[in-house]
């Protein structure tokens, strides 16, 4: 056994293993002022040529993990470094870490994310100062300005489904160098065809010049279903936000702050943690710590208030009276609630899906799961004073918890998707063909916004039910119901219901083919013809959604 003293006058603690191992000196030594080395020597490590004896690593840990400020704990940060950025949206960025390195000046870094930030927050504050050379991301939302400097040629974006990214991170902190994953299979990712870097073209076509490709993906068989390789992902820096933080590094996150904050500090080689409140070695419940302090690095005061990106409160009354395109959208949730079961664990995409929850029969209890951390999410807050910044949906809304509720990162958000434990999940879409492949992210050229989690969500339509909920046709009348998708798909082969406004659509996933069941109320088997691009047979008895 090994043995453990305690020197009561420095305060350290020193382990010797058993004689018959190689003895193994380490101490935790007092905690003063932040002793910080540059990020060239303590980082990458660089040595002079060593010696057989001095080979071997050796630990570089600092007298003390907290440093003065922000602009201390970043000073020494280099250009070209990758920084892994947790949050979600502006829930749980390092707003306070992220201004300093405005300050401090650092060029063409690589920044790791889910999303780049709205307005001066988050990453977005970093992208308008022209800093950021490279983004590896799932979603650009309503960033315009990362949007532009993509489309135009001044920023490498390297799109990554939600999950993915989660998983690469997560390998990369664990030492795994690669895995195999079913989410992008058959799509732009496992082909490549995500361009990474584009300009307009100078001969006036409109198709944008390709100045960087994206990577193919290999793939391989495993159990008769194909899989893509993702290789893992590390960081020279890590930012994320804590709620509390002991002067040793244990770190507590509030809710749906967990998402990416844990994983990233295990990925790179310097994690910095920003805390509302720094407190006492002792003072955290050794059983309440989230995130070990071996993993921490740097410690500061974070100063940046929290912003809330959607703020949304419970709505009063019916919106839908006087309002069809609201009405339009009741039907479709109604008519989706109904794929929700007693007991089901649901997952329910941005937009029309999010609705569903709202018309869930009496009596029938659904347990809401959210890509960002959330399972067991209620409703929207009802008063300005139950919003809480740290606790939103997977569309940076405001929610509330149910009783039975937990939060979690996003390697077990996805672990929960990617294996089939979520019995349905809902989703919009851009297009869904006769075969039930889905395309709902992407319009070459033109919209640029990412997939999210959408395409983990797809992974696994063989034990988790895919429905999409959309209009009918688009906003210029074309149908979103057609043979043949001709955007980039989302997932090949993993839909089995469509409702639209009009109707409802069964899929036969493993042969092709749709078959019509319901018509809503007032429309016509002529209307829904006429109005469809796909193929479709009817049933012998048509339902009314």
């Amino acid at each position: 056994m090994a043995s453990l003293f305690e020197s009561a006058a420095c305060g350290a603690f020193v382990i010797s293993s058993r004689p018959r191992y190689s003895t193994l000196h380490a101490s935790v030594r007092a905690l003063g002022s932040c002793d910080v080395k540059a990020f060239s020597t303590s980082i990458s490590r660089k040595r002079q040529a060593p010696r057989a004896e001095d080979s071997h690593p050796k630990p570089n840990r600092p007298k003390s993990k907290l440093c003065k400020d922000a602009d201390d704990a970043v000073k020494d940060l280099q250009d070209g470094s990758t920084v892994l950025s947790a949050g979600f949206g502006l829930c749980g960025v390092a707003q306070t870490l992220i201004e300093a390195i405005g300050r401090q000046g650092a060029k063409d870094l690589t920044a790791v994310s889910n999303n780049a930030g709205l307005g001066n927050g988050g990453l977005a504050h970093l992208v308008q100062r022209g800093q950021l050379g490279r983004m590896i991301c799932s979603y650009l939302g309503g960033n315009k300005e990362l949007e532009k400097q993509y489309l135009t040629g001044k920023i490498a974006i390297e799109l990554s489904p939600q999950g993915t990214i989660a998983e690469r991170i997560r390998a990369g902190g664990a030492g795994i160098p690669a895995f195999f994953t079913s989410t992008g299979v058959k799509t732009y990712i496992q082909t490549g065809q995500i361009p990474i870097r584009q300009q307009p073209s100078e001969d006036g076509s409109g198709k944008p010049e390709i100045l960087e490709a994206g990577k193919p993906r290999e793939t391989r068989i495993f159990n008769n279903k194909e899989f893509v390789m993702e290789t893992a992902i590390t960081g020279d820096v890590a930012i994320l936000r804590a709620n509390k933080v002991d002067k040793a590094g244990n770190c507590q996150f509030n809710y749906t702050v967990k998402t990416y904050a844990m994983i990233m500090a295990k990925a790179a080689k310097v994690s910095i943690v920003e805390a509302d409140e720094i407190v006492e070695i002792g003072a955290l419940d050794p059983d309440q710590v989230d995130l070990p302090g071996i993993y921490i690095d740097r410690i500061v005061q974070a100063t940046a208030e929290k912003a809330v990106e959607v703020k949304k409160l419970a709505s009063k009354g019916d919106t839908a009276e006087n309002n069809p395109g609201q009405a339009r959208r009741n039907r479709i949730a109604k008519r989706a609630a109904k794929e929700l079961k007693d007991g089901y664990y649901v997952n329910l995409g941005v937009g029309i899906p999010t609705l569903a929850a709202s018309f869930v029969e009496p009596g029938v209890t659904v347990w809401l799961q959210s890509e960002n951390g959330i399972l067991g999410m209620g409703p929207y807050p009802e008063s300005e004073d139950q919003i809480d910044p740290d606790l939103i949906n997977a569309g940076k809304e405001t929610v509330t918890l149910l009783p039975g509720a937990s939060t979690f990162d996003s390697s077990d958000s996805f672990a929960m998707i990617r294996g089939g434990h979520v019995d349905v999940s809902i989703l919009g879409a851009l297009q869904v063909s006769a075969e039930g492949d889905l395309a709902n992210y992407m319009i070459p050229g033109k919209v640029f916004k990412g997939m999210g989690g959408a395409m983990d969500l797809v992974s696994n339509p063989d034990q988790t039910k895919i429905v999409v909920a959309t209009d009918h046709v688009d906003k210029n009348g074309r149908s979103k119901i057609v043979q043949d998708c001709a955007l980039p798909l989302t997932g090949k082969s993993v839909v089995s219901t469509i409702i639209t406004d009009l109707c409802v659509f069964q899929v036969d996933r493993k042969k092709g083919g749709l078959t019509l069941t319901e018509l809503a109320e007032g429309v016509t088997l002529e209307d829904v013809q006429s109005k469809t691009d796909a193929k479709f047979a009817v049933a012998p008895e048509l339902g009314q959604m």
